[in-house]
């Protein structure tokens, strides 16, 4: 074991992980995870599965599933994407990061498989195994070998050909879709429904939030088709009540199976409130198959525990920086009615940067609309991603969508925007100034690690 570990890193692994086709190149195919998994084992059957799926709240809903199982006393696994600071991350165990050494361990055992694969593609003419697709494939290994009594399993993009829908979940969880990867996923909201509701499996159960017609339409059909149970957010189950809450919201929900008034859910916005709804009825439909309400105390343990790094989380106080990954415009407007309903900024400035295959015109736009009453003080930057906008290319873009030219500070490091947001918060005659750090999740991962985020 040791010897292993002497070998390669964490830092190592990553770059191998790196050196091959990057997430943001797609390979819409399903055949070289299915021979992966055939030659490992079939590590993707050692364990039930919660899939989830959806533009908005993935992580979110994810986490709080993972939460409330863990109050039950179940071992969980959880794959999420994209990271914050850490490639591990994204394979979490009992609400952990997976250790250092087991993620290298499991590595170096499949590493030999992986060539395999590589191997095969290369001979047929085909692309060698993606980075998300390699990433999958360690998450499913590392979950059989704790091994987790269930894994909470979020797609990277789509549904019908992501690389982790080799896994079948017993629960398929949708949350609210809307236009994003439109150049891949399809440019209306059915046509999105498509491809996501390729994750409902026979034999599972469908759980999904509120959806626009369409898409609910579309989920509909394939439930019925697959002759699957179903239960829709706003019919079956969602939210009661809620009022604003120190650190958070109060909730009472209603569930598949049961009510629970007075739940504590230490994160902001309706947004949050309803994917807590929708993470409830998942874990519903899982343990008892939406015909036994669940433990209340229980449920407010697992509420009550939940996290959500990087959406609205507070980094800093005096003043106070926000850290959301608004990635769409959608996400950016639900995180607008967050802040100004749970925190009482005079001024708040925004310090924005975004990813290149992302709507970047319609996302400024946004931010516009939603915090024209708000904001003074706009600074324009970008990560260290090499698929990020250039800051002056997206201020640029600022100045179209609307933004004044005398407000906009532009720099392309990011620790000179924090400093300089910083600085103009503190500016505020009345102490009532914030930052926003928003527009990539890379862009607020690096500003986490900055700020001494854990």
């Amino acid at each position: 074991m040791s010897n292993t570990f002497d070998r390669f890193s964490v830092e190592s692994v990553y770059a191998e992980l790196l050196a091959r086709a990057p997430e943001n190149k797609i390979e819409p195919r399903m055949e070289p995870m299915r021979r992966a998994m055939e030659i490992l084992g079939e590590p993707n059957k050692a364990f039930p599965i919660i899939h989830v799926t959806g533009t908005n709240g993935k992580t979110s809903t994810a986490r709080m599933i993972e939460s409330l199982l863990r109050a039950h006393d179940l071992r969980t696994g959880r794959y999420s994407s994209p990271h914050l600071v850490s490639v591990t991350e994204r394979i979490a165990i009992d609400g952990e990061s997976v250790d250092d050494e087991t993620f290298v361990r499991i590595w170096d055992e499949i590493r030999p498989y992986l060539q395999i694969v590589d191997d095969e593609l290369a001979a047929a003419g085909e692309n060698r195994l993606t980075y998300f697709e390699a990433v999958t494939i360690l998450g499913f290994a590392i979950f059989a070998d704790t091994p987790v009594d269930v894994a909470i399993i979020e797609v990277g993009l789509g549904g019908i050909t992501d690389a982790t829908n080799v896994g079948d979940g017993q629960v398929s969880v949708i949350t609210p879709i809307s236009l994003d990867h439109t150049d891949l996923l399809g440019d209306t909201t059915e046509l999105i429904a498509l491809e996501k509701a390729g994750i409902i499996k026979p034999g599972g159960f469908l759980v999904s939030s509120a959806q626009p017609a369409d898409a609910a339409q579309v989920l509909l059909e394939k439930a019925l088709e697959l002759e699957v149970p179903y239960r829709f957010e706003g019919v079956e189950f969602g939210v009661e009540n809620r009022t604003v809450a120190v650190g958070g919201q109060q909730l009472d929900l209603q569930g598949l199976a049961g009510r629970y008034p007075g739940i504590l859910l230490p994160l902001h916005g309706e947004h949050q409130a309803q994917n807590a709804a929708v993470a409830l009825a998942a874990v519903e439909a899982f343990i008892g198959g939406g015909e036994t309400a669940l433990n209340h105390d229980l449920v407010m343990e697992g509420f009550g525990a939940a996290t959500s790094p990087g959406r609205l989380e507070v980094i800093r106080k005096a003043p106070t920086v926000l850290l959301d990954a608004g990635h769409n415009p959608d996400g950016i407007r639900a995180s607008a009615a967050a802040v100004k309903e749970s925190f009482g900024f005079s001024t708040l400035v925004l310090v924005i940067g975004i990813l290149a295959e992302k709507d970047a015109p319609a996302m400024l736009a946004q931010l516009r609309e939603d915090y024209l009453d708000l904001t003074e003080d706009i600074c324009i930057t970008q990560s260290n991603s090499p698929r990020a906008i250039p800051a002056g290319e997206l201020a640029a873009m600022a100045l179209e969508a609307g933004f004044n030219e005398e407000d906009i500070f532009v720099t392309e490091r990011l620790d000179d925007a924090l400093e300089w947001a910083v600085g103009r918060a503190e500016a505020s005659e009345d102490f009532g100034g914030g930052v926003l750090v928003t527009g990539s999740i890379t862009l607020v991962g690096e500003a986490r690690m900055l700020l001494g985020g854990k």
